[in-house]
């Protein structure tokens, strides 16, 4: 592909996707268009740095073998526990994520999540992870000109996840402004945590250790430019108007007594989330099998549907089926983000699967179709890798109005609000890193 056309189309995708924030922004005259473009620079000159940057790249890449090596500690871990269900010796686990057989999924993938977990709530308890935090805070809210609360907990959301972030600001929820609010649910959709970044690692990555330490850079970079992302489209989509206190502090709680109570804490976490993740795919494989039976089996039967959607799509498609419909809804999208014309419906149907049911299937979708040698184009891959990453999906809307207003009960009704525009804001903000990706890949 010549090296100007994914500029342009990138480009073309970074105005389109703010567009879609400004058709709904509540009071486009009081967009602060200076932010917008600051926070827009900031992203592209972060993602250009890190991906054409040797010697950042090269950091980013040791902060991704980190992540790895993290992998194969939980390995040891787990082989110790489940290796006489797969024959897996400590050190020694194949065959990663590209079995649908077996318990593989179960006991090389969901353990990271208990281990990374244990690991953020030790660093948390240290200190270490909320002064990393407070670097990037301080660079968005100068730079910017944001409120300090809501610049660290979108800093904040780069590490750990979108219910975990707001415990860092607690004190000030009760009286943030809406535009603050909607900001810290943003940046919760638009990022991912720590643990499930590990997964998504293992599942992307394979066996291979190279192919893993490339995609850990990828979901870093991806992270880490979300973050200013989400603060810019929340200040299109809900401009602030009233006076913000741009005062940065760290937090000074701690999880636990001691180092061994935070680790232990941690795990507790770790196996809720990991449990979770679990039944979570059984639910959603489960759900989206059912309906393509209804789609495909019955009513693409009966109406001879099946046949139209196989010629339509030059036999890409065999059914009348949700990944169709997700597909031709999505492929605008994908096209605004780079993606070649040739996998346009596949990654709309990606996409689609990540917003109505969440980023776990689309992932472990996108990782069937690349081991069934459906989706060979790396370029599309990590294209998709970055649209993917993050928590915008219908089912953090619930998660956020229960877990930020266990925080804020006061705020509940504000959280409720403004729960379709996060989930909206928060999809953009993946789009658009996704389309900086497209110009520099």
């Amino acid at each position: 592909m010549d090296t100007v056309v994914p500029i342009l189309r990138g480009l073309i995708g970074i105005v389109a996707f703010t567009g879609i924030a400004y058709a709904f922004s509540t009071n486009r005259r009081a967009i602060d268009w200076k932010l917008v473009g600051t926070g827009m620079l900031l992203q592209i000159v972060v993602a250009l740095i890190v991906i054409k940057v040797g010697f950042v790249r090269a950091i980013f890449d040791a902060v991704g073998r980190g992540f790895v090596k993290v992998i194969d500690f939980t390995n040891e871990g787990t082989g110790l526990v489940f290796g006489w269900l797969n024959n897996i010796a400590p050190g020694n686990v194949e065959g990663l994520p590209f079995t649908n057989g077996g318990p593989v999924f179960v006991i090389t993938i969901l353990p990271t999540i208990i281990f990374f977990a244990a690991i953020t709530s030790m660093l948390y308890y240290l200190g270490v992870l909320q002064r990393i935090v407070y670097v990037f805070a301080w660079l968005m809210s100068k730079t910017m000109r944001l409120g300090g609360a809501e610049s660290m907990s979108a800093s904040a959301n780069i590490f750990v996840g979108q219910t975990e972030a707001p415990l860092l600001i607690k004190p000030y929820l009760d009286r943030m402004t809406r535009s603050e609010l909607l900001a810290i649910m943003i940046g919760g959709m638009a990022t991912i945590a720590g643990g499930v970044m590990a997964v998504y690692i293992a599942l992307l990555g394979g066996d291979d250790p190279a192919a893993r330490v490339a995609f850990a850079t990828h979901l870093l970079t991806k992270s880490v430019i979300s973050a200013p992302c989400a603060l810019v489209i929340a200040k299109i989509l809900l401009p602030q108007e009233e006076k913000i206190d741009t005062n940065i502090e760290i937090p000074r709680d701690k999880f636990g007594s001691n180092v061994l109570d935070a680790i232990c804490s941690g795990t507790t976490d770790g196996v809720k989330l990991a449990v979770n993740v679990g039944a979570m795919l059984i639910v959603f494989t489960a759900l989206v099998a059912m309906i393509n039976f209804g789609l495909g089996d019955l009513l693409g039967e009966w109406l001879g549907l099946n046949s139209l959607v196989a010629s339509l799509t030059g036999g890409e498609f065999t059914k009348f089926s949700m990944e169709f419909i997700l597909g031709i809804i999505g492929a605008p999208l994908a096209w605004l983000m780079g993606i070649d014309s040739g996998h346009l419906l596949m990654a709309g149907n990606l996409l689609g699967q990540k917003t109505v049911l969440n980023e776990f299937v689309a992932y472990f979708s996108m990782n069937t179709l690349a081991a069934n040698g459906e989706l060979t184009d790396e370029r599309t891959r990590i294209i998709l890798t970055y649209a993917l990453a993050g928590f915008s999906n219908l089912v953090s809307i619930g998660i956020q109005i229960g877990g930020i207003g266990a925080l804020a009960p006061e705020r509940r009704a504000d959280l409720a609000q403004l729960g379709w525009r996060a989930l909206l804001g928060g999809s953009l903000a993946c789009f658009i890193p996704a389309s900086i990706a497209g110009m520099l890949i």
